[in-house]
């Protein structure tokens, strides 16, 4: 999962040679329906269920029930389809920094949240800190965490070196699983870009929240479709920006001209 490398480390014009462990990004391939139509760059692990989420969450299938057979060989994932005309368009590849290939300018053609789940602010706090500080992400602080929670707790956790493959990997583990979706909420360590709440959004996931930031992109596409995006969680305060109505004991939000600002 991660390999030593060595490096000339530097401070105050002293310079040393030291190594440090750095998170491994492998391609993985896969091919649907007998077509190769995707090269994804990975960590490598969980290749099959990055594979199911990134399948269902791009609405490539409708749920794991439309996936006939996946077998893996190394880091190639073949997936057969009860439809098996059933292509997506050219070839792509997904970089390990980026999503999925949809465009976000058109909210009217994004799905609406219709899960009526909500929870408590301390929950969603709570949730955050329970994301694994697993040694990889010790060992090379470059790794990314998302969970799926319900009112159990967390019941998935992915890791990843990309923020959109660990939400597909912990979404398609809880399809393999049999969790309904809508009554749970996403927790992740990283920004919160469009591209992941699109995923939310199909999955009728009600609520996304994390430790880092959101971009103004993901907080328009989110009002819009009735997720609620929560930033900056931990350490006692949390950022609510989107359909406060999610979360337990929260204000009303003020409209846009309140305080929204340009620069």
């Amino acid at each position: 999962m991660f390999r030593d490398y060595p490096f000339i480390g530097g401070s105050r014009g002293s310079f040393s040679p030291s190594s440090h462990a750095v998170a491994e990004e492998v391609p993985l391939t896969l091919n649907l329906n007998g077509r190769h139509v995707l090269t994804a760059m990975v960590s490598p692990h969980d290749y099959e269920e990055f594979v199911i989420g990134f399948l269902y969450t791009e609405q490539i299938v409708k749920g794991i029930e439309e996936i006939e057979s996946i077998k893996r060989d190394k880091n190639v994932v073949s997936v057969l389809t009860k439809n098996p005309f059933k292509v997506i368009g050219a070839k792509k590849i997904v970089l390990s920094g980026c999503g999925g290939t949809s465009s976000f300018t058109d909210v009217r053609k994004l799905p609406r949240v219709t899960s009526t789940f909500t929870v408590g602010a301390e929950t969603i706090t709570a949730a955050i800190e329970r994301l694994p500080d697993s040694e990889l992400h010790r060992s090379t602080d470059g790794i990314y965490a998302a969970g799926l929670v319900d009112r159990t707790g967390l019941v998935r956790s992915a890791e990843d070196i990309g923020r959109h493959n660990a939400l597909d990997k912990a979404i398609g583990s809880a399809l393999r699983g049999g969790i309904d979706l809508s009554g749970t909420y996403a927790v992740c360590t990283g920004q919160i870009s469009s591209e992941m709440v699109r995923k939310c959004l199909v999955a009728n996931i009600p609520l996304l929240a994390s430790r880092g930031s959101t971009t103004s992109l993901a907080i328009e596409t989110a009002r819009a479709t009735g997720l609620a995006v929560v930033g900056f969680v931990g350490t006692g305060r949390m950022n609510i920006y989107t359909h406060p109505e999610r979360i337990e004991g929260a204000p009303p939000m003020p409209s846009a001209t309140d305080g929204t600002r340009e620069g």
